[in-house]
């Protein structure tokens, strides 16, 4: 699963509102946020998008040579420069 990191700027009563609940269920605020946030979305239906036919060729294919072997492995950015 891929993440992304976020910021968020909260008014100070609502900061402290949320870090004194979070401390009560002995949670770090960002761990709280995340759960209030899941517990929100839980039963949504995540949008999914179907590939064009082309995409999905090109990443068969890619799959396919990497489990071939056929695939080279980069320490960093700077190997393949």
């Amino acid at each position: 699963m891929d993440t992304i990191q976020l910021k968020v700027t909260l008014p100070v009563a609502l900061y402290d509102y949320l870090d004194s609940k979070a401390q009560r269920f002995g949670l770090a605020l960002a761990t709280y946020i995340k759960h209030l946030v899941i517990k929100d979305v839980e039963d949504m239906d995540l949008p999914t998008f179907k590939m064009s036919p082309k995409t999905e060729a090109v990443a068969l294919k890619a799959l396919k040579d990497h489990r071939e072997g056929k695939t080279h492995r980069f320490k960093s950015i700077d190997d393949l420069l």
